[in-house]
């Protein structure tokens, strides 16, 4: 794979990956409002306006999140899908989401039904880049998993349960919190983009720290704060 550069993602904006990498970073994973980072950013002495925010998040964010999924370890071989309401424009839509036993968010999708065509995109976008299958998926009771999962995936154990997707369940509180905190997206398309990458960059930074010593935990976020640095061509502070 090609070293990524800070000027894939940042060629069409006219201040450095220097400036945006920390505006993008801040917005993804402090749940912050596009006027907070102008805020943050004017306390550290750069000023920029809260409209430089939003292209930067719009445009630079996927591609961070792009390059971050790429370089992430193997997935695990075990599942957990949900799927939450997200009403867009007073219209009801609803975000697919998909975590390994580990809770390390595998991908997410914003759509308008939850019938069995959906559940099958769900699927076939999981399975992208995927090289081998899940050894099993755990989801609700919703029906549209079983049917789509007879279809794509008939040799996986599936189990369902409305006590057992508890930890797909947890995933989704950053949305709940991003959507309290912020106003509403005002197409899919944007939600979309919005919440794929900002799952992935929050993510990121956020190693199990319940589970792991003082030492390790440093060790940890030493590495991913470095490959964070890599992805967006900025160097260390």
């Amino acid at each position: 794979m090609p070293p990524f550069t800070s000027t894939n993602a940042s060629k069409h904006h006219r201040v450095p990956a220097d400036i945006i990498s920390p505006g993008v970073w801040l917005y993804d994973r402090c749940c912050l409002s596009y006027r907070d980072v102008e805020e943050l950013r004017c306390a550290r002495g750069v000023m920029v306006t809260y409209d430089a925010s939003r292209p930067w998040c719009q445009t630079c964010g996927p591609a961070y999140a792009n390059q971050l999924r790429r370089r992430h370890p193997r997935r695990g071989d075990k599942w957990h899908l949900d799927e939450v309401c997200l009403p867009i424009r007073g219209e009801r839509h609803d975000l697919w989401r998909a975590v390994d036993q580990d809770g390390e968010v595998l991908d997410s999708l914003v759509q308008r039904r939850r019938d069995k065509q959906a559940a099958k995109r769900c699927f076939r976008k999981l399975l992208q880049g995927c090289q081998d299958a899940p050894r099993g998926i755990i989801t609700d009771q919703l029906k549209s998993y079983g049917a789509a999962k007879r279809e794509l995936l008939p040799g996986v154990e599936h189990r369902q349960h409305r006590d057992l997707h508890h930890r797909t369940a947890h995933s989704q509180q950053p949305t709940r919190q991003r959507e309290r905190r912020l106003p509403g997206c005002k197409s899919p398309g944007q939600a979309q983009r919005c919440l794929a990458a900002s799952g992935v960059i929050a993510q990121h930074v956020r190693p199990r720290r319940h589970r792991l010593p003082a030492p390790a935990y440093r060790h940890i976020m030493a590495q991913r704060f470095q490959m964070w640095h890599e992805v967006t061509g900025t160097a260390a502070a």
